[in-house]
């Protein structure tokens, strides 16, 4: 009779001590959602609940094709750098961030401030400046702008110089030149890039 009031109390410990886990796991974990209930609800309304699931559903169907577009492409100029062994520093984005700031300032803003109306964080604008660079660096040999092309872009526009600023007018005719020929040598690279490359797609938007 002993033994077996002694198998119940040692059932009913073993029994009170599981229960006491399940309830340990059960408040932890709602704890660790509560913390991160970002990661699953985007914002309730009276009480209901908008998963971040149906954002992302929504905003796949808005601009999915776009974005998965953009991935794919940048993709693809990372690894043709390090297929050549590009590099782009942290001075290199730098430099490019503080003439960002230059420009923005000169028009009587910010980058904070230009940042937070596009949505993007600083991290976000060195990876895109980074990316830019590479591809910048990708089609060096093609983006080059002689002086003679400067002087024919003059005379086929008919352009005239300020006097006093004659140099400072065919920089900017040479840098207007330079990024004509970016955006064409970069279009055409991407275009090659992606005809060579295995790309499978899962999704269709």
């Amino acid at each position: 009779m002993e033994m077996n009031q002694l198998g119940a109390k040692a059932f009913a410990v073993v029994r009170n001590n599981k229960v006491a886990v399940i309830v340990g796991i059960l408040v932890i974990a709602a704890a660790v959602l509560y913390q991160f209930k970002g990661w699953v609800i985007a914002a309730t309304v009276d009480g209901q609940p908008i998963t971040r699931f149906r954002v992302i559903q929504l905003l796949e169907k808005k601009s999915g094709k776009q974005a998965l577009d953009s991935i794919v492409t940048q993709t693809l100029i990372q690894n043709e750098a390090a297929a050549k062994g590009i590099t782009v520093t942290s001075d290199d984005i730098d430099q490019e961030v503080k003439k960002n700031e230059a420009n923005i300032a000169a028009q009587g803003g910010t980058l904070v401030a230009a940042l937070e109306q596009s949505g993007m964080t600083m991290e976000d604008l060195r990876e895109q400046i980074k990316i830019q660079k590479e591809l910048e660096k990708i089609i060096a040999d093609k983006i080059q702008v002689s002086d003679q092309e400067v002087e024919q872009y003059i005379t086929d526009n008919k352009v005239t110089l300020p006097k006093g600023s004659e140099t400072d007018a065919r920089n900017q005719i040479r840098e207007q030149l330079k990024q004509q020929k970016l955006s064409q040598a970069a279009s055409q690279l991407i275009q090659d890039l992606k005809a060579k490359a295995k790309i499978n797609y899962y999704i269709s938007y």
